[in-house]
């Protein structure tokens, strides 16, 4: 078994989220016994890696990573496939959101997984988002949210022009109407994960998925 292997798997799993590292573990449930992986720790969960993976911990990891987008991790820990690992918020072109699929929708392979609510034990279930949350990422959105709206979450033009109207020359308010009408849609499963990876494919200011990142832990 290699130290420095365990080592950088110990420092990715430290670097996720509860929720993600749940996440992970879901997506594990094929490869391993159940009755290891569940409780596994994040120590636990690497040995488990190194003994029924060996030499191939780490590519794997990687892969389980694209899955949940931590494209960072996977670059800054130089893991499997990290030269060709693209960084979704860099598509598109500048100076707005590109057109990515419909949150939910497959996208060659590639969309990111995020879990329903329900998939959680009921101790580590995500949270969903409030409204305290939710005009906090409406105020770094900024002018493009009817994009945002459009391509990324799948609003009803209709319904954006709508709240457009009610709310005249407050983009924020705006943009707060919008992402509740998508947590009215979503309902359980409207969790920072999930709007995380609805918005992550469009070119929008860092600030609002480091927002998301951060209500994650909560």
């Amino acid at each position: 078994m290699s130290r420095g292997e365990r080592e950088t798997l110990l420092a990715l799993q430290r670097a996720l989220t509860e929720e993600q590292f749940q996440t992970l573990k879901y997506l594990l449930e094929e490869r391993l016994p159940l009755a290891e992986l569940r409780p596994a720790t994040r120590p636990g969960l690497c040995s488990l890696l190194l003994q029924r993976f060996p030499g191939q911990a780490l590519r794997i990891t990687a892969d389980l990573l694209r899955q949940i987008h931590r494209h960072d991790l996977i670059r800054l820990h130089q893991l499997p496939g990290a030269e060709e690992d693209e960084d979704p918020g860099e598509k598109g072109e500048a100076g707005g959101p590109s057109a990515p699929s419909r949150c939910g929708e497959e996208d060659a392979g590639r969309q990111p997984v995020s879990l329903p609510a329900a998939s959680f034990p009921p101790s580590l279930r995500p949270r969903r988002l409030t409204e305290k949350d939710l005009i906090q990422i409406a105020q770094k959105l900024g002018k493009e949210w009817q994009e945002v709206g459009i391509g990324c979450l799948g609003l009803e033009r209709s319904r954006l022009d709508q709240i457009r109207e009610d709310n005249p020359r407050n983009v924020v308010m705006q943009s707060f109407e919008m992402l509740r009408e998508w947590r009215r849609r979503e309902k359980q499963e409207a969790t920072a994960l999930r709007l995380h990876t609805c918005l992550a494919p469009a070119s929008l200011d860092p600030e609002v998925l480091d927002l998301l990142q951060s209500f994650q832990g909560d």
